[in-house]
């Protein structure tokens, strides 16, 4: 307040218009009969008059205007100019007293303003010591605080470094009890370790004597085998004897072959389950007592049967002189029965080996791939010149990475792989790995490159088509189509597929004098690694891959070659094949395997091409030798023969044979 009145404007008091009202009120009537106003005079002073009965009553009729200590300065303004007015407008009016009164009231409000201005200097005064004061008792608060939070500090930190000690100190005890534990533990597991490695070293030392007891189990049975097929050989179903032309030892024959299976039935589970137990060991032994018990039987029978043909002979010798008229007729009837009897034989009793023209067709196919191999070993066995060793790998991608490429694609992708296998045989430069290749570049590539070619056919068989079948057939055009166009591919791939499947001959090797278990095992197409032999699945798997493959190629030409010259292996190979396997005696799994799988490939071609003769020989099939498979099969390997009854059930019932699934039709190639 006192601020405000020392810099607010000078103006009148809330009172000055009471003043002026009191004063006019009683010198209005002195001053009328003196003077007489004009009307323009009194108009200002009625005017004027208005306007100070303007003025408020509130401020009148308020308390004395003594002791009203805070006047309104909008009242004291108006009111300075309303006296301002007066002076003007009544100077002859207003007496001195008004001047007096006026002159009071400036000098009291001077006084006022005076007082004013002294209050707030001694106000300012006091707020500076007071704000001095306060500064000081401030910056002593905050010394204050500033000791107290630096106390805190240091009392914490001491805190701090008490609990950080006390528990380096806890965890120092700590470590020291895990340490303790852990050396603890430590001799625990050392002694657990020492015993687990005894217990170890004891089982390891049990399977040692286990696996040499099984292995020297798993001799016994190999020996035993051995001298199974030994003395199965010693039984010859065509054994004729010269004085004993109607002696027969099929009998002898079925069962040494039923013996022989099922020895190699025992030793193949044995081999996949491990090792031979002594109960195997004494089921071989009793199969070996059983063969050799019947070689005596058989020797016998042939011993009782010369006795008993030498006493004919005597008393046939009685009656010699009686049938000397007689003579001439019994030398012109005893070829037809001898003939008859000997067709009697032969049904009885199937052979073991294959004919000998046969024989002799698979032994020079053998000898033209030794012959094959020797021509190129210059470029095969080269080591140091890395050029030639380049040539060779080129060579060998050249013709086996397009073998690799055929699949159930389009006919003229097919078309393409079989020209560049063509190109590449004829002599003419193909690429291969980004490189040109031509088999004019050493003088041995073209007998390398048939070689390599050939086996890639047959390793294709033996697992692309194992795995899909339906792969066989555009393989086997490839073939076929190469085959035709380069004769020796042929004869390289029948020797190849001869010796990983000579059942496709067909042909069953014989244990010879001085073979090994294993080598005998790869002449049966076994497939033998570190001692062991396949598993049989695996192994009925490959040989199915690769008759799918043959009876394929035998049915297919290509497409675009010359279709006026003959099939350079056609169907009348598989009709020999296929009679050939009836002539001789199943083998347990293979036989039926092989047969089912020939026959779905290609029994369809073989029915249109030989009509009934085909249908007598699945009736054959059917009616005579799957009892003889079944007569050499366990209970446990019915799966492929049971296969192979139904299939040829339904064919015979429908007098139909379908077409294999796969088969390439006329809209293949217009793809």
């Amino acid at each position: 307040d006192i601020l405000e009145g020392c810099m607010s404007p000078l103006v009148l008091s809330a009172y000055s218009g009471w003043v002026l009202d009191t004063v006019v009120g009683q010198w209005a009537p002195e001053t009328a009969p003196s003077r007489s106003l004009t009307p323009e005079e009194s108009a200002p002073l009625a005017n004027r008059s208005s306007s100070l009965e303007k003025v408020p009553p509130a401020s009148c009729q308020g308390s004395s205007p003594l002791s009203s200590t805070e006047p309104s300065e909008t009242k004291g303004n108006e009111d300075l100019s309303l006296l301002e007015m007066d002076q003007e407008v009544f100077p002859a009016v207003l007496p001195s007293k008004v001047t007096e009164v006026e002159g009071c009231i400036r000098m009291y409000e001077e006084m006022h303003r005076l007082k004013g201005k002294e209050g707030l200097r001694q106000r300012q005064e006091q707020q500076e010591q007071m704000v001095r004061a306060v500064y000081d008792l401030a910056s002593e608060q905050l010394k204050r605080f500033d000791e107290l939070k630096e106390l805190k500090q240091h009392q914490e930190f001491q805190d701090l470094r008490e609990v950080m000690e006390k528990s380096s100190k806890e965890a120092q005890g700590q470590q020291e009890k895990l340490k303790e534990e852990h050396r603890h533990r430590a001799k625990v597991l050392n002694l657990k370790l020492r015993e687990a490695e005894q217990q170890r070293q004891r089982q390891e030392e049990l399977e040692r004597l286990r696996k040499e007891e099984g292995q020297e189990r798993l001799r016994r049975l190999y020996s035993i085998q051995e001298e199974v097929l030994q003395l199965n050989q010693q039984i010859d179903p065509n054994y004729r004897h010269k004085d004993l032309p109607r002696i027969d030892l099929s009998t002898y024959s079925n069962r040494g072959n039923q013996i022989c299976g099922l020895v190699s039935g025992l030793i193949r589970t044995t081999s996949e389950r491990g090792f031979p137990t002594q109960v195997d060991v004494a089921n071989t032994e009793r199969a070996l007592q059983e063969m050799r018990g019947l070689i005596s039987s058989m020797q016998q029978e042939i011993t009782a049967a010369v006795e008993e043909k030498r006493r004919r002979d005597e008393e046939e010798e009685g009656q010699k002189q009686k049938e000397l008229l007689k003579k001439e007729q019994m030398k012109a009837q005893t070829p037809a029965p001898a003939q008859q009897s000997g067709g009697k034989q032969q049904k009885e009793g199937l052979q073991f080996k294959a004919d000998k023209s046969t024989m002799q067709w698979y032994q020079q196919l053998q000898d033209a791939a030794e012959q094959c191999v020797a021509s190129f070993s210059g470029l095969s066995n080269c080591k140091d010149n890395s050029e030639v060793k380049k040539i060779k790998t080129d060579l060998q991608k050249a013709a086996t990475i397009p073998v690799n490429q055929i699949s159930r694609i389009a006919g003229s992708q097919l078309r393409g792989i079989f020209d560049k296998i063509n190109n590449l045989l004829s002599g003419k430069s193909v690429q291969s790995g980004g490189r040109t290749v031509s088999v004019t570049q050493h003088p041995q590539g073209l007998d390398f490159v048939f070689y390599k070619l050939a086996e890639k056919f047959v390793n294709q068989g033996e697992e692309e088509v194992a795995s899909h079948r339906d792969s066989a057939f555009p393989i086997a055009v490839v073939a076929s189509g190469i085959w035709e166009m380069h004769p020796r591919v042929g004869e390289l791939f029948l020797a190849h597929l001869h010796k990983k499947c000579p059942y496709s001959v067909p042909f069953y090797p014989a244990l010879k004098e001085g073979t090994s278990m294993e080598d005998y095992q790869r002449m049966l197409g076994y497939q033998v690694k570190d001692s062991k032999m396949e598993e049989q699945d695996h192994f009925l798997k490959r040989m199915s891959g690769m008759i799918r493959l043959y009876a394929a190629i035998i049915q297919l030409r290509w497409p675009y070659g010359n279709k006026q010259g003959t099939h350079p292996h056609g169907l009348n190979y598989g009709w020999r094949w296929l009679a050939q396997m009836l002539n001789m005696e199943p083998l347990v799994d293979v036989t039926a395997t092989l047969l089912f799988d020939f026959l779905e490939v290609c029994g369809n071609a073989l029915m249109k091409e030989y009509q009934m003769q085909f249908w007598k020989m699945m009736l054959l099939m059917r009616e005579d030798y799957c009892p003889r498979i079944e007569a050499i099969t366990s209970s446990g390997q019915m799966g492929s023969l049971m296969r192979f009854k139904k299939f040829l059930e339904k064919c015979l019932q429908q007098k139909e044979i379908p077409l294999p699934k796969g088969a390439l039709q006329s809209c293949f190639w217009r793809s």
